[in-house]
């Protein structure tokens, strides 16, 4: 919001300075981008009367000027703008007057001696365009100073607003608010109702009166369109970074700037039988005023009329209800769009207009009334014309309702840490329109219908900091006493699953909860919850899987030369679930992506591409943190994203808690990837909490081994036989490792499986018919159960 220093002081009466007034409302939350002068840093130029235009005896564009400056001086000075003739005012700039970086001197052109220049409004840097000369006013005083004139030693203030203070997208609020800030109650400018002339009503019917409580119009005939808006309202409009295009559409956006409530005006002999505000119907056409066709949406607010589309309610006009050069009668509107209704539309049809930003964040229910009759009395006074009554068209019970809120001075102090004085803070609350009632330990106020945001007692809190002044409240460092806490040691930490997935070279990363729905679709066949306003289509779906996130940023790493890219992410899924709380289940996941090469480059051991097993060994390190590796399974998976022969569902006691593996070449090269890719994904549950280690006797006995070579199906998991020599060997058999697995034509379907079976007994030493017992028993199950042959 840019507004200027001249025109709040009508306001505000004040003896700040531009740059004073900037810090004292960045202080207060209204943070100040930029403080700017409002024209170029010209001197020497005054208003000047043509008294004499004659074409240029050598010129067919140029005209020689006879310009008299006041004070009994004349000067002759040419120009060649079109717009120049006898009687016109100007801004004459004199002999070693400054302008646009130039110095004015005395000169020739085409043999014609001229003595200044006359002035653009580009030229002074008030405009980006040249029209030709400024075209004064007749009562501008001949010889005043130009910036004299248009108050150019003037400030334009540009303020970042943030999007829960709509009420400060107007004049009138920025200036309630430096009020406010100043000790002051906000004195509103009146405003007098335009009596009506003639009796026309234009007929309004609102089908979606949730999203269009009131609607206002009136009828304004006779509206003279060869005007010219005058050059107070223009340059006021100019200040603000808006351009003057019409009486009309200056007068709705200037209003628009005073009272922060958005009008429109359609062309009343363009629009037919009745004005209706409803939803658009799925891809009905509309054209807008650029002269672009848009498909509208079935969740789009329009202005319709008996024929179609004439406006997106709160957006943008159609063209074929427009203002143009030739309209004279006039339907002007001023309504309450709920936020809810307009907000994203926008962005939907790829447009931002002053309304939508408006509107979108919410405008005062109470205010179109106001703004109306505003707009009338400008317009009428500008471009004549004959105004009928207003119609109203309201529905009470769709209006928002004023909050009632408690504020307790003992929770004011609390927070705060300083004890402000009753009487301080029912000024502070009365200044801000809270209509502040004492009762026992403190107030009851009632938020005004400009203030969206104030719901809550904490609202109010920082509402009397922010005015009382955050510089005013000291600081103080906060004194707490400190007690040792026993940690539960059973508990796994973020920090300890952090700490094991740095240990092996992954990288954190932390990515939008909402992501792009053709990215989500390669890792998850979940339906995900859409967001009905989205930032972008590539955020607009809520992840039921971390990788699809993590994808991302490790392609734009990849895509960035990055050799070696290895990223995990703790974060919560959303499943859509009718049994849950408000319909949708929270569950925390954690997942991991790898790509690229396995190691950095060096000099003594050739790099290699990561592969299945060092995401799965990642994935067993992750698990050891809590759980015991005879509970975890890694079977065949059934995740779509994975490579079928490269992929397992990792199972603890039978239950699926993730899954692990290279991506399956099509999710790859959907996702842009050239490279192989692992992933990994788990509940955070499984591992939520460990086993506290019991302390065990290390045997002093010495170990044996023996080595056995199982001929098995292929399709009996290799983890079913070292599961059946634990199952078998009890607590005598202390490791099992699998050493070599050979596959050969001669063997058919089978495969032959080498296992290492390390067994210890705790009290004594193995005897050798203990061991051959052992080497029976694993022989005689393994044949049983698994059809395992003892290769010979």
């Amino acid at each position: 919001m840019i507004f200027n220093k001249l025109w709040i002081d009508e306001w505000v009466k004040n003896d700040l300075s531009a740059e004073e007034l900037s810090d004292m409302i960045t202080m207060a939350g209204l943070e100040v981008d930029s403080v700017n002068d409002v024209a170029d840093n010209f001197d020497g130029v005054v208003v000047g009367k043509v008294l004499e235009c004659v074409p240029h005896p050598d010129s067919d564009h140029m005209h020689v000027t006879k310009v008299d400056v006041g004070g009994g001086q004349i000067f002759q000075i040419v120009c060649g703008a079109p717009n120049c003739r006898e009687g016109l005012k100007v801004c004459a700039s004199l002999i070693g007057a400054h302008v646009n970086g130039i110095t004015i001197k005395k000169a020739k052109l085409r043999g014609v001696e001229s003595n200044g220049m006359l002035c653009s409004f580009k030229e002074l840097g008030m405009s980006e365009e040249s029209n030709g000369i400024v075209e004064l006013p007749e009562d501008a005083p001949l010889g005043m100073d130009i910036r004299e004139y248009f108050k150019l030693n003037d400030k334009a203030i540009d303020v970042d607003l943030t999007s829960n203070r709509p009420d400060c997208l107007g004049m009138i609020g920025i200036a309630r608010e430096i009020a406010v800030l100043l000790g002051k109650k906000f004195e509103y400018p009146k405003v007098e109702k335009v009596a009506p002339t003639i009796n026309d009503i234009f007929t309004v019917e609102v089908e979606d009166k949730a999203a269009c409580p009131r609607y206002i119009s009136r009828v304004v005939r006779g509206v003279n369109q060869k005007a010219r808006s005058p050059l107070w309202m223009v340059e006021r409009l100019r200040r603000c970074g808006i351009r003057s295009v019409s009486p009309i559409v200056d007068v709705t956006n200037y209003v628009m700037l005073e009272y922060s409530q958005p009008l429109h005006s359609f062309d009343l002999n363009k629009i037919h039988d009745k004005i209706i505000v409803r939803k658009a119907h799925q891809d009905e056409p509309m054209t807008v005023l650029s002269g672009d066709e848009v498909k509208l949406r079935d969740n789009t607010l329009i202005i319709a009329d008996s024929t179609g589309p004439v406006a997106m309610a709160g957006i943008f006009g159609g063209l074929n209800s427009g203002i143009d050069e030739n309209t004279s009668d006039v339907l002007l509107e001023s309504a309450y769009f709920a936020a809810d209704a307009i907000k994203g539309r926008a962005r939907q049809y790829g447009l931002n207009t002053d309304a939508s930003h408006r509107f979108e964040r919410g405008v005062d229910p109470m205010n179109q009334a106001r703004a109306m009759e505003r707009a009338t009395a400008l317009l009428i006074e500008i471009a004549g014309g004959q105004a009928g009554p207003l119609n109203e068209v309201v529905s009470e019970a769709d209006l928002p309702k004023n909050r009632e809120i408690t504020l307790r001075l003992s929770k004011l102090e609390k927070v705060l840490g300083v004890a402000i004085d009753a009487d301080t803070v029912f000024k502070i609350l009365d200044n801000l329109e809270l209509s502040p009632k004492k009762v026992d330990g403190g107030f009851v106020c009632v938020s005004p219908s400009f203030r969206f945001d104030i719901e809550i007692e904490e609202d109010l809190i920082e509402e009397v900091a922010r005015i009382y002044g955050y510089n005013n409240i000291p600081n103080a460092t906060p004194v707490s006493d400190l007690y040792m806490v026993h940690e539960k040691e059973e508990v796994v930490e973020d920090r300890d699953i952090k700490k094991v997935l740095c240990d092996v070279g992954y990288n954190e990363a932390i990515t939008y909860s909402f992501t792009d729905p053709k990215v989500l679709a390669e890792f998850s066949d979940i339906k995900p919850l859409m967001l009905n306003t989205p930032i972008s289509p590539e955020l607009s779906a809520m992840r039921t899987s971390l990788l699809a996130g993590l994808s991302i940023v490790a392609k734009y790493n990849v895509n960035r030369q990055q050799r070696k890219v290895r990223l995990f992410e703790q974060g919560l899924r959303y499943i859509i679930d009718e049994k849950a709380e408000n319909g949708v289940r929270q569950e925390a996941m954690i997942a991991g992506i790898s790509v690229g090469d396995i190691h950095d480059e060096s000099w003594h051991e050739k790099s290699r591409s990561v592969d299945f097993f060092d995401v799965k060994g990642d994935v067993e390190n992750l698990l050891a943190l809590n759980v015991d590796t005879k509970d975890i399974t890694f079977v065949r998976t059934t995740e779509k994203c994975l490579h079928p022969g490269q992929g397992a569902d990792i199972l603890k006691n039978g239950k699926k808690i993730g899954f692990v593996g290279m991506l399956h070449p099509l999710a790859q090269k959907a996702l842009g990837f050239k490279q192989a890719v692992g992933v990994f994904e788990i509940e955070r549950a499984a591992v939520e909490k460990r086993a506290i280690p019991a302390y065990e006797s290390i045997s002093k006995f010495p170990s044996v081994r023996r080595d056995f070579a199982f001929v098995i199906e292929k399709s009996v998991a290799v983890s079913a036989l070292t599961d059946l020599i634990y199952e078998v060997g009890g607590n005598i058999v202390k490791d099992v490792n699998i050493f070599d697995v050979f596959e050969d034509a001669s063997l058919g379907d089978k495969r032959s499986v080498a296992v290492g079976v390390i067994a210890q007994a705790l009290e004594h030493t193995l005897e050798d018919a203990e061991v051959e017992s052992l080497a029976n028993r694993i022989i005689e199950e393994a044949s049983k159960r698994l059809g395992a042959e003892l290769r010979s």
